[in-house]
């Protein structure tokens, strides 16, 4: 690391740059139409002073003022390899083009729309190239080529890119992704090495650059501090299979490695025939705490978007949205995010209902089945009220909307899939299982006594809790409970997957769960696994909170025996593991060979924490001695001492494994 470097970065740690933000009052809630979008921008570009936060900041474009980040379209990884190679002057020109190939009149003003906000952001580009002239000679000079022409160096990209996120989140767009990095920033990371900069040089760039993300994470709504969506994927296979993880795919790892902090957040793209080594390297960052990389299986994913209807060449393009969502860039205006299909309610309410009537545990799941089913059925009506958002300068970045002069959501982009997350399915699965074991296998419970225990919330039925604790727990490798859990997921997809949706693409399924781990679990009643009302449900796809495993090896076979490629919408098997594992190289390959093994059973997706409760508990007692620590909260990487004590209190309470 340069002095340069270290210095950017105890600037950024110290927060001295949040005193120099002025307070600005909200701008409302997102608007639905391209005109309103473009007035909003027009006003926010106004406030926004330009300012460079330290002599050391090469990049700039940061906000100024302390506004929380406004949410409307997102979940998006723009074409920024098209914008860097062509410049928003030589877009301007495109647009102009398909503006005089119609006869439409509608879409003529769209296109007028989005030269409208080209201008505004070159207007704005120039005024701080003019403002930080004497302040920053190269980023001076980068500004006096773009935006306006094609980026010529990795430097003026990487400005390139900072400066189209920093429009992007003033136009109501949140949760923009990095995309593949490694693979659209090589050319420019090559010619620059042609020329003779070295490898120094580029890699203190590339610190900096990964430094200037970080200086808005703490702009976000409510507790979602640092859920910002710059996530970054490396690696990943071609068609012809070879892995394409290359010397900038490294560099990126050991940056973050070596800065510690929670942007970007790193994707790995691997499969069975990814090398060991990249693994091992991959580890080093797991062993810093910082909650990534999160592993996709290009195995599973890939087959699975096929499924979906993605294009070949487009799926093995995919990268991962704001968490774990599995979208196709440039071309997608994908929303994974849309719907909640809460297992342990649906089930649940079916339990409380069909019990007493059952006669048999086949009969009760062909019920739980029917009752995914209704809820799938229900969820794709209330999908048909959709709200439609047109944003001009969203659509300048992704393909196929300057051709036709037509919003992302209106058909211009090729994709237009909406998704749901699955949450709390091992707990739903733990439930069925229980009541298998207690009142139709061992009948040591009555289906009235099961009913009434979880009407009581379990007050004054302690023996019944603990038989339903006691019972078969999904993360175990044990059959009874996981076969439970992949009728459970086949039905979801079965009954969600490919339907159509309003905007002419189709819905998908997921195994993710967000926040609704503690905000849907507030809500749901006792369930039969032996969770007291109001109680979290685990994250994303994971065991629940009471399960006792055997082991680290156990869990991935229980996640992995469901074919996950028909379930891709997203969400990651979460593990924490206790940091004491990954203390020295034994326990660093040990990890590594794990992750592996998880990739070669079928695993679509993985995310591991480097916990210690001990600290986790002082820091919660004691926030200044950790101001610094980084914990996995759902999809994304924060700051511990940021969160709200209900996912604090969360993370502490899963599961430390040992391996």
């Amino acid at each position: 690391m340069t002095d340069k470097t270290l210095n950017f970065l105890q600037f950024l740690k110290s927060g001295e740059y949040k005193k120099m933000r002025k307070h600005a009052e909200s701008f409302g809630e997102c608007p639905l139409t391209a005109e309103k979008h473009l007035e909003s921008f027009k006003t926010a570009l106004e406030l926004c002073r330009p300012v460079l936060f330290a002599e050391y900041d090469d990049f700039g474009f940061n906000r100024d003022s302390d506004l929380t980040m406004m949410w409307g379209s997102g979940n998006v990884t723009p074409n920024y390899l098209r914008i860097l190679n062509t410049g928003f002057d030589g877009v301007k020109e495109q647009i102009k083009q398909s503006i005089s190939n119609t006869h439409n009149i509608g879409r003529k003003k769209y296109g007028r729309m989005m030269l409208s906000c080209i201008d505004l952001c070159l207007d704005y580009s120039d005024r701080f190239r003019d403002e930080i002239k004497d302040k920053n000679d190269r980023l001076y000079k980068a500004l006096l080529k773009v935006p306006h022409g094609p980026a010529e160096s990795f430097y003026e990209a990487c400005v390139f890119i900072k400066l189209c996120i920093f429009f992007l989140r003033l136009i109501y767009t949140d949760h923009i992704g990095l995309g593949r990095f490694d693979q659209y920033m090589y050319g420019f990371f090559l010619a620059d090495k042609r020329r003779g900069v070295s490898c120094e040089e580029l890699f203190e760039t590339l610190e900096n650059f990964f430094i200037s993300l970080n200086f808005d994470t703490d702009l976000y709504w409510g507790m979602q501090q640092g859920d910002n969506g710059q996530s970054m994927v490396l690696g990943g296979f071609d068609v012809d299979g070879n892995y394409l993880y290359n010397e900038l795919s490294e560099m990126c790892m050991k940056a973050s490695l070596e800065l510690c902090i929670i942007d970007p957040k790193i994707n790995l793209r691997v499969g069975k025939n990814t090398p060991e080594e990249v693994f091992e390297s991959a580890t080093l960052l797991t062993k810093q705490g910082l909650g990534f990389p999160q592993y996709c299986n290009d195995d599973v994913v890939i087959p699975g978007l096929i499924k979906l209807g993605y294009d070949k060449h487009d799926a093995y393009d995919y990268v991962v949205a704001a968490c774990w969502e599995f979208i196709v860039p440039n071309c997608g205006a994908d929303t994974p995010n849309y719907h909640l299909l809460d297992f342990p309610l649906v089930i649940g309410n079916m339990i409380k209902n069909e019990l007493c009537e059952s006669k048999s545990f086949d009969e009760l799941m062909e019920k739980a089945r029917l009752a995914v089913a209704n809820e799938c059925e229900r969820l794709l009506e209330l999908g048909k009220i959709v709200v439609r958002v047109e944003n001009p300068l969203l659509s300048v970045f992704m393909d196929g909307c300057i051709e036709s002069l037509l919003d992302t959501w209106s058909g211009g982009t090729k994709y237009r899939n909406l998704g749901s997350h699955g949450v709390g399915i091992s707990s739903a699965a733990d439930a069925l299982a229980a009541i298998k074991k207690n009142v139709f296998d061992e009948k040591t419970i009555s289906a009235q006594q099961l009913t009434d225990a979880l009407e009581m919330n379990f007050e004054g039925c302690e023996e019944i809790r603990n038989l339903l604790l006691d019972s078969p727990k999904m993360g175990n490798n044990d059959a009874y409970v996981d076969s439970i859990a992949s009728e459970l997921m086949a039905s979801f997809s079965k009954h969600f997957n490919n339907k159509p949706n309003i905007f002419g693409g189709i819905w998908r399924a997921g195994t993710g769960s967000a926040q609704n781990y503690v905000y849907a679990s507030k809500t749901c009643p006792a369930t039969a696994d032996g969770r007291r009302s109001g109680q979290p449900y685990p994250s994303s796809f994971s065991p629940s909170l009471e399960t006792k495993s055997a082991g680290l090896l156990s869990v991935i076979q229980s996640f992995t025996k469901y074919d996950l490629s028909d379930i891709i919408n997203g969400g990651p098997l979460t593990i924490e593991i206790h940091d004491s594992v990954l203390r020295n190289d034994i326990g660093i390959k040990k990890t590594a060979q794990l992750v592996k093994k998880y990739i070669e059973f079928g695993g679509h997706q993985l995310q591991l924490n480097s916990v210690n409760r001990e600290k986790l508990i002082d820091a919660q007692k004691h926030p200044e001695n950790h101001k610094n620590l980084i914990v996995r909260v759902w999809g994304w990487s924060g700051y511990f001492n940021e969160l709200d004590v209900e996912f604090q209190d969360h993370i502490i309470k899963r599961c430390e494994y040992i391996i």
